[in-house]
């Protein structure tokens, strides 16, 4: 059998990635390079009396393909930020102020000195007794005793790969399971004594649906709190709890006994309550996540937003122990909320912006945001307890965004499957010119539960596909977040029927509204499940020049029995392929090959399994046994993103040469 090389980009990709560099106005489009050289602003940590805050920075030096994360402190009150350490992450200051904790090397220190040193590193979030004299962290631990995996790598003296299973939750996103659990670790800060908590054959931190805090510890001390997944195996089910620890060693007592999801859990600063978020129904991983708080001291369990049909992903205590602050996704913005412990429906703070991290001062009158839109990376801004912005706090990229044409996200609303109101957006190109007409680039996004908010992206990014000089048009149609739960739960077990019409009509909408749409050169591009959906259309209609399609389910059967979480397809196709054929027989691409005539560049990772990379190979498979042009864009070395630097530069090239093939180049005619 004769060998083939893989296809080469042409000059015309490399040139489509540098073309931002041939502009002559002052501003310029931006390149993969811009991209990938904005400087990664992580959430703040506000000092004790609120004066500082801390946060970390990550830049990648593209010669080299390295990545440096340093930790920057600045006034909250308005000045200069300076680097307080380097390298560093996971800032977190001592009750008292006067220190912070944080992670360098793996290991955790403080100042100049090293506090740990666990045999398989440190990792954060850091937590600091009340006290100051302990610390929390996670850590994995290899199980003690002559192990199956250990007797496997005795017989080849080590020189063997193979693996060998008998539980499901084998492998997670792009690693295989390697025995070994992580675990909650309490440190002595003088000493740097570490001493196992969460002892036991479970992973806490769970690995999988995990909350941004998942241990802390009891203001007093006496007790510690932590998320775990105690179900075997664990991909089959969502159920992670809420469990408590004496500090000094004990039998973990479970909180409640619910089935479904459950993480997160902080201790109110007064050390009377636990707030933590849930999930109602078990198996599905996308139900709304409300905020429920315990009383430690009746023992009784209640919702602070069953009046929000929204979903909460983070929240943080008032020092007074009467409120909580949360942030929820909120249409195509992710908003902050207040509520208090009275029982009063839940105040929004902030509207129209999208905020990713909050850290509260302890006045309770100042709050430090890390925000984001689609035309600006993260930058961290102070507010007032109104919402209102002070200052911005951070300035990481200025001088480059100075230099790039980044296009703010215009929302329009239209009436999608049922006459309901569905939202979507565009983004213009550079140097638009409303007189002329442009090349439509249609984003389909993942999850199914995702949406397109007004953030910013290192990787779907809408800017970078305007760049060229294409509108991008996104829309978010059932499954969609940020809308309420029942506009979420209409496309599990409909995968093509509400949500194909919604993106049909979206697109029907910004083509008849928006003059300079040329309707005629229109490409759609997705991943995940908008890499099934690519898949999905490709099958039904024939109205786009050109599709992209990045690590989408092509087969329903198979897909199942290659995922890793379960829980996924056995919720959005109702049951097991065995059991409900019906289902993975409706909504399978693969039933519709033979309609298949657009060309497609397909996209997959050898180290997604998530969404395996067979998946990929049929769709090529399937495209060019019929004729249809298609390329197969493969990545050895990722897994269900493109993460690293010098793939993301093939990645865009492909992309933007494919687009620019089949739609044109988008020097637009009058």
């Amino acid at each position: 059998m004769r060998r083939h090389k893989p296809l080469t980009l042409s000059l015309t990709l490399t040139l489509t990635l540098t073309l931002a560099s041939s502009r002559s106005f002052a501003q310029r489009a931006m390149g993969a390079r811009d991209l990938w050289s904005l400087g990664r602003v992580g959430a703040p940590a506000l000092s004790p009396d609120g004066k500082q805050v801390l946060y970390t920075v990550t830049r990648y030096d593209l010669d080299a393909l390295k990545s440096k994360t340093e930790i920057w402190g600045a006034p909250v009150a308005g000045g200069a930020a300076t680097v307080v350490k380097s390298p560093g992450s996971a800032p977190a200051w001592s009750p008292d102020g006067k220190q912070f904790a944080y992670i360098a090397g793996g290991q955790v220190h403080i100042g100049e000195r090293q506090i740990t040193n666990l045999p398989n590193g440190a990792a954060g979030p850091i937590v600091w007794s009340r006290d100051g004299t302990k610390l929390l962290v996670s850590s994995n631990v290899t199980p003690a005793g002559d192990s199956l995996a250990v007797r496997l790598a005795r017989i080849a003296g080590g020189k063997s790969q193979a693996k060998l299973y008998d539980e499901l939750g084998y492998r997670h996103w792009d690693e295989w399971e390697d025995g070994d659990r992580s675990h909650v670790f309490a440190v002595d800060v003088a000493t740097g004594q570490a001493t196992d908590v969460t002892p036991g054959s479970y992973d806490t931190p769970p690995i999988a649906l995990a909350g941004f805090q998942d241990y802390d510890i009891s203001p007093d001390g006496s007790e510690i709190v932590f998320t775990r997944n105690a179900r075997v195996p664990t991909m089959v089910g969502t159920g992670n709890d809420i469990f408590f620890v004496p500090a000094s060693g004990g039998e973990p007592r479970r909180l409640g006994k619910s089935d479904a999801n459950e993480n997160s859990p902080v201790y109110s600063p007064d050390g009377r309550y636990v707030a933590y978020l849930a999930m109602q129904r078990p198996g599905f991983e996308a139900d709304r996540t409300q905020l429920v708080v315990y009383d430690r001291k009746t023992q009784q369990t209640r919702s602070l937003t069953d009046a929000l049909d929204l979903s909460v992903d983070f929240f943080t205590w008032s020092p007074d122990a009467k409120t909580i602050y949360f942030l929820a996704g909120d249409q195509i913005y992710h908003s902050i909320f207040k509520v208090a412990l009275d029982g009063k429906p839940p105040v929004k703070i902030t509207t129209g912006t999208y905020n990713s991290a909050l850290s509260v001062a302890p006045d309770g009158k100042t709050f430090v945001v890390a925000r984001q839109s689609v035309a600006a990376p993260v930058e961290l801004f102070a507010i007032d307890a109104k919402g209102k912005t002070l200052r911005q706090l951070t300035h990481v990229n200025d001088e480059l965004l100075k230099q790039l044409a980044l296009q703010s996200a215009e929302p329009f609303w239209f009436r999608g499957a049922d006459d309901a109101q569905v939202q979507g957006f565009i983004v213009k190109p550079p140097n638009f010119d409303a007189a002329k007409k442009y090349p439509v680039v249609y984003l389909i996004h993942g999850g199914p539960q995702g949406v397109w908010p007004d953030s910013w992206s290192y990787r779907w990014n809408p800017n970078m596909f305007a760049a060229p000089g294409y509108v991008v048009v996104a829309v978010n149609p059932r499954g969609s977040t940020g809308y309420g739960q029942k506009f979420t739960d209409e496309i599990s077990q409909d995968w093509g029927g509400k949500v194909f019409t919604d993106l049909m009509k979206g697109l029907d909408y910004a083509l008849a509204t928006f003059p300079f749409l040329d309707t005629a050169r229109v490409a759609a591009a997705g991943a995940s499940y908008g890499g099934y959906m690519v898949n999905w259309i490709n099958g039904h209609t024939n109205r786009f020049k050109a599709l992209i399609e990045h690590d989408g389910m092509f087969n329903t059967h198979s897909a199942y029995g290659s995922t890793e979480e379960l829980w996924f397809p056995e919720w959005e196709f109702g049951g097991v392929p065995w059991q409900r054929p019906e289902l993975y027989d409706k909504w399978n691409p693969a039933n519709y090959a033979q309609n298949m005539r657009t060309p497609t560049l397909v996209i997959h990772g050898a180290l997604d399994y998530r969404l395996s990379l067979e998946q990929g190979l049929m769709a090529f498979t399937t495209l060019r046994r019929q004729n249809v042009p298609a390329q197969l864009l493969y990545f050895p070395d990722e897994g269900h993103w493109v993460l690293k630097p010098a793939n993301a530069f093939v990645w865009w090239a492909a992309m933007l040469g494919w687009l620019d093939k089949y739609i044109g180049t988008p020097a637009a005619t009058s």
